[in-house]
């Protein structure tokens, strides 16, 4: 008798896991075909106007054509970024709150500014990568790189170089520069990369890296010209600039390197909102007004998601955390956050 009453809750037990099993399949089936079954939010990293928000909402129309939903677009601009992803990673993780994000949460943890990185998120898409030059007046002598570094070094503490706060563009690749050819120059701090390159115009500093898409309407109109394009591959539009890695081989160590645009959302969302968001943004990236639009604003297009992502986001997270740590700008050490030396 006893062991027909064990059999019988055991029978009991494996059919009621059974029915737990389908209907858990039965839910995930529904959620694959259902999603998006409504408006989607989608949360821009930075301001109106700035880079990270043209490219949002040039991408998004196309987007929206293959999700069948609209993405309502909010700015949640401030902390460097910190703002905004926290703010995503609050929300309920089910893919319909999605980050429209650049590079800076990648140094928040060395700079002490919030525990947060992209390694909290999933990439659907690394849109495209910006690109950085390094810039002069168009009446300085120099056509190279090489021609700064060996001035600079023929007159120590005397050439100003222009930068940013610590974990900016101009900030991290003037500490490449640093690193890779120990010049003693003098960096002057601004705040960003627009009031850099007025005073570069002006004759307050000497040269400054810069994002070309800042520096495009002073380099077509011949107030400032690029010495180096700091990539070892060519971009479009800018074959005649030479490439860093020409006259600086070291420079190979720390690309590909860059401020980026990506698509982000909080780890945990099902896999059938992350594949049906990660076919329609490469869908959308793809489409030709948006890669005539990429190419013009003056950023290389990526269009690259998964595993390819992930170590994307790795290296240029390693790279610009190190340097941040060589430079002694860093307040938590690379190290104690598992971040490896590039």
């Amino acid at each position: 008798m006893r062991t027909t009453k064990k059999t019988s809750l055991t029978t009991l037990l494996k059919g009621a896991a059974a029915a737990l099993l389908a209907g858990s399949l039965s839910l995930s089936s529904a959620f694959a075909a259902d999603f998006p079954d409504k408006d989607l939010q989608g949360v821009i990293m930075w301001g109106a106007g700035g880079a990270t928000d043209n490219v949002a909402r040039a991408l998004t129309p196309h987007v929206e054509k293959y999700l069948g939903k609209k993405i309502v677009l909010t700015n949640k601009s401030g902390g460097a970024g910190a703002i905004s992803t926290n703010y995503v990673f609050s929300r309920p993780a089910n893919g319909y709150t999605v980050l429209y994000g650049a590079e800076n949460p990648q140094i928040h943890g060395v700079l002490g500014l919030s525990k947060l990185d992209y390694s909290s998120f999933i990439p659907v898409n690394i849109i495209a990568s910006g690109t950085t030059v390094i810039v002069t007046r168009a009446d300085k002598e120099w056509k190279t790189v090489k021609d700064i570094v060996d001035d600079v070094k023929a007159h120590p503490d005397t050439i100003k170089m222009g930068t940013a706060g610590p974990g900016s563009l101009p900030f991290v690749v003037s500490s490449m520069l640093k690193t890779t050819t120990d010049m003693p120059v003098l960096t002057v701090p601004f705040d960003g990369e627009g009031p850099g390159m007025t005073a570069l115009e002006g004759g307050h500093i000497d040269f400054m890296a810069v994002g070309l898409t800042a520096a495009r309407e002073q380099l077509k109109a011949g107030r400032l010209k690029a010495l180096a394009v700091v990539s070892d591959t060519a971009v479009p539009g800018m074959e005649n600039v030479p490439l860093i890695t020409e006259d600086f081989p070291a420079f190979k160590k720390f690309l590909p390197w860059g401020p980026f645009y990506g698509i982000f959302v909080k780890q945990g969302t099902p896999e059938e909102a992350v594949k049906a968001l990660t076919d329609a943004f490469a869908k959308a990236v793809a489409e030709p007004q948006f890669q005539d639009f990429i190419k013009d604003f003056g950023a290389t297009p990526l269009n690259i998601h998964g595993d390819e992502a992930v170590q994307y986001l790795k290296h240029n997270q390693s790279v610009s955390a190190w340097l941040l740590q060589d430079a002694g700008a860093a307040k938590v050490s690379p190290e104690e956050l598992g971040i490896p030396r590039p």
